[in-house]
């Protein structure tokens, strides 16, 4: 493999403590405006995420402490969407991006241009990677699974798809559209699709439990199994 690409949440790092990190954000913003006991309003919107998912934490949150509007609502989301996140890279990833710094090493992935920007910025990968693709700074319509950014990556590295390779934990978008390519594709068992059935066409290659373990994956390609 001459080039290695990586998505990002749920990939990289858990996406888990990028929700947690701007839940703080908000409990503060709340607990300095309205008083608000941070600790609980924190604790709530946790519960309220394990129950029912991100789209209905701010509207019930706000419901709660009696301070719901429309603008508060965009407030809270303006504040999740735009804090400096508190994340960390996995240990897997550090030591794959160690053992790679001597590589051509790309990051694709899509979501609001600002938010990704912040994550990307946090997790110090500016200069652990060559450059980091937000596919959303090129238009929706180039989001994955378009292979919009890979194409770009293999113009710049003058390579054949098969000799590029894609990690990313999401069946639903993130192999589908380079597999007709020869991109060569491995899926990272964790975060939400950990455990999901999903249609051939898009399934990766290989899928692995640990980061680490795609060095064998490459080898025995490499070899021939």
């Amino acid at each position: 493999m001459k080039v290695f690409i990586f998505d990002l949440d749920d990939t990289l790092y858990d996406e888990l403590q990028f929700v947690k990190s701007g839940f703080r954000s908000v409990a503060a913003y709340l607990s300095e405006m309205y008083n608000v006991n941070s600790e609980e309003a924190y604790a709530f919107m946790l519960h309220v995420l394990e129950k029912e998912g991100r789209g209905a934490v701010f509207n019930k949150l706000l419901k709660e402490y009696r301070i719901f509007s429309s603008k508060n609502v965009r407030k809270c989301i303006s504040i999740y969407r735009l804090h400096s996140p508190d994340i960390h890279l996995s240990k897997e990833a550090e030591e794959v991006l160690e053992k790679l710094k001597n590589d051509s090493v790309y990051i694709v992935t899509d979501g609001n241009k600002v938010v990704q920007a912040n994550k990307i910025r946090a997790l110090d990968l500016d200069r652990k990677v060559k450059k980091s693709y937000i596919t959303y700074r090129y238009g929706r319509i180039h989001s994955k699974p378009s292979p919009y950014c890979f194409l770009k990556i293999a113009e710049a590295e003058q390579v054949p798809y098969s000799q590029m390779v894609y990690v990313g934990d999401n069946p639903n978008k993130d192999f589908v559209g380079i597999k007709p390519l020869g991109i060569r594709t491995i899926q990272i068992r964790q975060g939400a699709f950990y455990d999901l059935p999903f249609f051939d066409t898009h399934q990766a290659e290989v899928s692995i439990e640990k980061l680490t373990e795609i060095f064998e994956v490459i080898r025995q390609w490499e070899e021939g199994f």
